[in-house]
């Protein structure tokens, strides 16, 4: 997937490029927990750029409502911040490709040879199909940014080479799609798409991204066969029946039977009786929280599978501890993009109190249904740590990389690193040959428009990106009247996601009166009379929080931020509507598809009130962990006599 490769090779962007722009990224920050085991390599390439921000050889743009910390670590006076009004982006890229077109700044033998449908979306940008060009005067009064500096923007994006750095953030609001669509159009008239240090890219925040690749291998899993008949004794139970977008899950316990759409088909939302989450705490990830407690009160068993008492514990019925990393054995790359090499993650103490491994578990739920010989394979949890790195020794072979044995690698360092690290250019292959090298589209070209989706005839993500106005947007948006404040659900500096939020120790370093933090520009907290330090209540029609107050001109007036992964800490625990005590952003947000597309998360569609707090602060509990053992179980096989129990 494109979101997730790897990126042009940093080297190669510090040679090259001449203009970097950020377009809601922020890779100091997000490059700190990847999904490999990290070596944080790519840290001295934003010291590189940094110091060619300082002398000018590069310029560097961040387009963001807020001062991030890239922009902040590359330094605010060599950072050109456009510092546009949340959700607007996409009339921003408008306005630019705009300005390319009509001052043929354009590449025409790009957009001729590696794209299709410039001719379809063209009527629209220049405004013959609505009578509204989409010029930068147009957008500005969306945006906020000057007409003249939005041109300047495209001129100078267009006189040199332009890397284009994209994170996700932006897609997470209403009608997403179409700022992803849209950064690929302007790529694409820019046409450096596959240049080194030119075109655009998904994933730099991710994983080490632009750090070198080594000459290595990649380590397997678990088979992840569901071609064994599941058992269901009770017949409400289809098996492997229904796939749904899993942004609308609480959809299908709200409303079953529902048809809706998604991408190109027409999907049936499943009646849901029971869930089981294994490692994953959707009261923090997932929108409208209040929403799904009304969802999740429908449901007959829950079941949570977690080494901390999360949430989602809190709401679970039952709970079965597992072990972390440190309590188990396992195998992991280390480096991620770079691939550096092989890590031993060796069990340090035994499992704890009465937390088991997740296989452990997993194997003896399988045997109560005879199923234990299929998900093990005849394995433990040591002959699967060792068949994963025998595979990969024999894909090493290969590939002439010769790892040692599995007993002389596990019982000495544990370790094996790649050598011969590789430049990479994103889409080079693509450039030099699109017949050879096409991509995943039905066209195998870059699809400025696309039959495929317009003929799917969705009023809300059409043959082209456009903008549509969203369900509410600060500055002068819908419902801004009532809320005006764009509330930014970002990552966490301290933590990811909801991991270690439980951290004492870590809440010590960013909590504020006890509370996660709420950011606030200095213009909005003075009229609301509120300063550093203070409880606060940010609220509007989905739900209330309490938070703590951190006053900085690192926002601009209209935005506010609580990072994402403050653990739920209701009042009064299952009533929809109570206060959280501690302050999870996801009471305030909304529970909507992106589009009929993709049927994604709309997390930054968001606004909201905020005002200090005076009522009666009661203590935080979240973090409590289970304050009693209110029933033991214990289990008993099925049989077909048993089964209606």
């Amino acid at each position: 997937m494109e979101v997730y490769e790897q990126q042009t090779s940093w080297p190669l962007v510090l040679q090259n490029s001449k203009t970097v722009v950020f377009w809601g990224s922020d890779l100091v920050k997000n490059q700190q927990a990847n999904w490999w085991c990290p070596d944080h390599d790519v840290y001295e390439y934003y010291a590189e750029l940094k110091a060619k921000a300082a002398s000018g050889e590069i310029k560097v743009v961040s387009v963001d409502p807020v001062v991030t910390s890239t922009h902040e670590y590359l330094g605010r006076e060599h950072v050109q911040h456009i510092a546009l009004n949340p959700q607007t982006d996409v009339p921003l890229q408008l306005a630019l490709a705009h300005t390319l077109y009509t001052e043929k700044l354009h590449d025409t033998h790009f957009l001729g040879t590696y794209y299709v449908g410039f001719e379809q979306f063209l009527p629209y940008l220049l405004g013959t199909t609505d009578g509204q060009p989409k010029d930068a005067q147009w957008a500005s009064a969306l945006c906020g940014i000057d007409a003249n500096t939005i041109q300047e923007l495209a001129r100078q994006m267009a006189a040199n080479r332009t890397q284009i750095i994209a994170g996700w953030c932006v897609q997470r609001m209403q009608h997403g799609e179409q700022w992803s669509w849209m950064t690929v159009v302007l790529a694409a008239m820019l046409g450096q798409i596959g240049l080194p240090g030119g075109g655009f890219g998904f994933g730099w925040h991710y994983n080490g991204a632009g750090t070198p690749s080594r000459k290595g291998v990649i380590l397997s899993g678990f088979s992840g066969s569901t071609s064994t008949p599941p058992i269901h004794a009770n017949g409400d139970f289809k098996g492997y029946s229904s796939t749904i977008p899993i942004a609308r899950f609480i959809d299908a316990m709200l409303e079953p039977g529902k048809e809706i759409d998604w991408n190109g088909k027409r999907v049936k939302l499943p009646m849901l009786k029971m869930c089981v989450f294994a490692g994953t705490n959707p009261f923090h990830r997932h929108q409208q929280v209040n929403r799904m407690i009304a969802g999740w009160q429908k449901l007959e068993t829950v079941i949570s599978i977690d080494n901390q008492w999360t949430s989602t514990c809190r709401f679970a019925d039952i709970v079965l501890p597992a072990t972390t990393q440190f309590e188990r054995n396992d195998i992991d790359q280390f480096g991620n993009h770079s691939n550096r090499g092989i890590m031993a993650m060796k069990q340090l103490v035994p499992p704890q109190f009465e937390a088991r491994n997740d296989f452990d578990i997993f194997r003896d739920l399988c045997k109560l249904f005879d199923r234990e010989r299929e998900f093990t394979e005849g394995l433990d949890e040591m002959g699967w740590i060792k068949r994963i790195y025998q595979d990969g020794a024999r894909q090493g072979k290969g590939r002439g990389i010769a790892l040692p044995a599995f007993d002389e690698y596990w019982n000495g360092s544990g370790y094996f690193e790649f050598s011969h690290p590789e430049m990479f250019v994103r889409h080079q292959a693509f450039r030099q040959d699109p017949d050879l090298e096409p991509l995943g589209t039905p066209s195998g070209l870059i699809e400025i428009y696309s039959k495929s989706i317009a003929d799917l005839n969705y009023k809300n993500c059409q043959g082209h990106p456009m903008w549509f106005e969203k369900a509410e947007r600060s500055h002068g948006g819908p419902l801004s009247a009532s809320y005006p404040l764009h509330l930014q659900s970002a990552h966490p500096d301290f933590r990811l996601h909801s991991q270690l939020c439980e951290s004492e120790t870590l809440r010590a370093q960013y909590s504020v009166a006890g509370k996660e933090p709420v950011f606030i520009s200095p213009q909005d907290a003075r009229e609301r009379g509120i300063n550093n330090g203070d409880v606060v209540r940010v609220f509007n029609a989905r739900g209330q929080v309490l938070a703590g107050a951190v006053v900085s001109d690192r926002y601009a007036p209209g935005v506010i931020r609580i990072h994402e992964g403050a653990w739920y800490d209701p009042e009064r625990g299952g009533v929809a509507g109570s206060l959280c005590k501690y302050g999870n952003p996801n009471v305030l947000t909304l529970d909507i598809g992106s589009s009929d597309l993709a049927q994604a998360t709309s997390a930054h569609t968001a606004l909201v009130e905020i005002e200090k707090f005076k009522g009666k602060i009661e203590p935080v509990t979240a973090f409590n962990g289970p304050i009693e053992m209110v029933a033991q179980y214990e289990f008993v096989p099925m049989t077909a006599e048993n089964a209606a129990q």
